[in-house]
């Protein structure tokens, strides 16, 4: 198995470094997101020009390196393997995980975002390292948000998935109910608003990362 991925199967914060909400502060809260112990971080930037994505994935790879973190890149393959970053991330009208894998040197994780059970059956079969599914909540970070999943659907997505590959929850996840997240059995977390925009961000990522990671949280749990 992939290093990168073993290192996801130890739950814990999926880290999102969203440039466009924190602008000039990414690089401080990169680090903060790190500091919580984070096994991954993806870089989201909706938008950029290439040329500055790819400067901040340089960025996110440096730094992710010096804490043995995975880093991600969302959306863009050639993004990501120009900055030696450790994966991508596709959504489902992206690249498609066999276009990404010509563009990403081997061993390189490729992710993907799955929004109902067809979804991460196809993301299965096509060879997805991990699945990303949701929105478990409702979400205001994206313009044209998919329908609520629901922590049930989450839960039959483990029972689906039975450890194969990490599930990571995505949408509307907070402190408040990352709880529940990691009880329905979910690998890792993916939080944006919660942690970016609170006023010890450092705190609050470290805060669901421990939700996440407490023995016996979830009953999906492949560690």
């Amino acid at each position: 198995m992939n290093a990168s991925i073993e290192k996801m199967f130890t739950r814990g914060l999926y880290g999102i470094l969203d440039v466009g909400l924190v602008g000039e502060s990414s690089e401080a809260m990169l680090e903060n997101l790190l500091c919580s112990g984070a096994p991954v971080v993806q870089l989201r930037w909706k938008g950029a020009a290439a040329g500055p994505m790819l400067e901040a994935a340089r960025l996110l790879q440096e730094v992710c390196r010096r804490y043995g973190a995975t880093s991600i890149v969302n959306d863009r393959a050639d993004v990501a393997a120009a900055a030696g970053a450790g994966g991508v991330h596709l959504g489902q009208h992206d690249l498609t995980v066999w276009a990404a894998r010509a563009v990403m040197p081997p061993g390189t994780v490729i992710g993907v975002s799955t929004h109902d059970l067809d979804q991460v059956e196809a993301a299965l079969s096509v060879g997805a390292d991990y699945i990303g599914f949701g929105p478990v909540f409702p979400t205001t970070t994206k313009e044209v948000p998919d329908p609520v999943v629901g922590l049930d659907l989450l839960g039959e997505v483990v029972n689906l998935v039975k450890g194969r590959v990490p599930v990571v929850a995505i949408g509307g996840i907070t402190s408040a109910n990352a709880f529940d997240v990691a009880r329905a059995g979910a690998d890792l977390a993916a939080v944006i608003s919660d942690v970016l925009l609170a006023n010890d961000a450092a705190g609050r990522a470290r805060h669901i990362h421990e939700i996440m990671t407490a023995r016996g949280a979830g009953q999906g749990s492949v560690a």
